[in-house]
């Protein structure tokens, strides 16, 4: 082959070698540009509302009614259902996804390994309206066979659900990180006399703290961030109450509820739930800096 050839293929190399970084570069640039598109979006109309509505009674107002006369805009009692739920679903997932992970990474062995994690990362294939569905036709009578007082909406059927949805999250995230401790770790705790148990809970978890509590948040965030099983099981009631069989609202059942078109485009009832919107991609984004913080943080380099 002549040097014209070597040429010729060199620079058609260099050509797709630039092409290839170039679509690399507008894929990253629109992910951003989308990113900012939607901060100035909920920027825009959010500023909108606070003209009318002052920070204090946003706040500190404990009454939400913006399609009531008289109107009240106190966002707590969203910020209340959303928190009470997310934190109802982590009591249920958490142990759960924690213990499933340390059987999959530690005990289980054969075919049963390599068949229970995808099967388990099923769970967050189907559809959210299908667990809001389950939620009120099973775990709510479930609820009301178990308990007395339990309404039909409620925050703990919700919670189930939730925990249900974000379980895979948890137990996938464990499972990488708790296989992540290098096996010299082990086999030293195992030449000191040490039994599994022993070696999982004082060497393996400890050693994948970082990883496990990253799972923890990350979970949160898409806990106060599900829409629809919170709209279908949790109802529609603003409502500042700890108690999880009462029916509560969350953030993002109140957007879903004022998008469906019955507002008015430009009313202060309309640009409310860009500023609700707002505080939950506030929560949202802290959560993920948190986590974030954690594994640099907590995170154990080995050599």
């Amino acid at each position: 082959m002549t040097s014209q050839n070597w040429a010729k293929i060199s620079n058609f190399q260099k050509f797709r070698e630039k092409l290839v970084v170039r679509s690399l570069f507008v894929c990253a640039s629109i992910s951003i540009l989308t990113t900012v598109g939607i901060i100035f979006l909920l920027l825009e109309e959010s500023l909108q509302f606070f003209r009318h509505v002052s920070l204090f009674e946003f706040f500190g107002s404990t009454e939400w009614a913006p399609l009531f006369e008289p109107t009240s805009f106190g966002v707590l009692p969203l910020i209340s259902g959303t928190l009470l739920i997310a934190f109802g679903a982590l009591i249920f997932a958490l142990p759960l996804g924690v213990g499933i992970a340390i059987y999959t990474s530690q005990y289980a062995q054969g075919w049963w390994q390599r068949i229970l994690k995808p099967v388990l990362e099923i769970l967050a294939g189907i559809p959210s309206v299908v667990y809001g569905y389950f939620a009120i036709t099973q775990v709510t009578p479930m609820l009301q066979f178990l308990f007395d007082d339990v309404e039909v909406f409620n925050a703990a059927s919700a919670s189930i659900v939730i925990a249900i949805m974000v379980l895979p999250t948890i137990a996938s995230i464990c499972d990488d990180s708790l296989r992540a401790v290098p096996k010299t770790v082990k086999d030293g705790a195992y030449a000191l006399g040490a039994r599994k148990s022993e070696v999982i809970i004082d060497i393996v978890v400890p050693s994948a703290l970082s990883g496990i509590l990253a799972s923890f948040i990350l979970a949160f965030s898409r806990a106060i961030g599900e829409t629809m099983a919170v709209t279908l099981a949790a109802g529609g009631t603003p409502n500042m109450t700890l108690n999880p069989f009462e029916g509560v609202q969350a953030m993002t059942a109140y957007i879903a509820q004022v998008s469906l078109g019955d507002v008015a485009h430009g009313t202060i009832e309309y640009q409310s739930i860009f500023a609700v919107g707002l505080v939950l991609f506030l929560m949202t984004l802290a959560m993920n800096l948190l986590s974030q913080f954690i594994v640099k943080r907590y995170a154990r380099k080995y050599e």
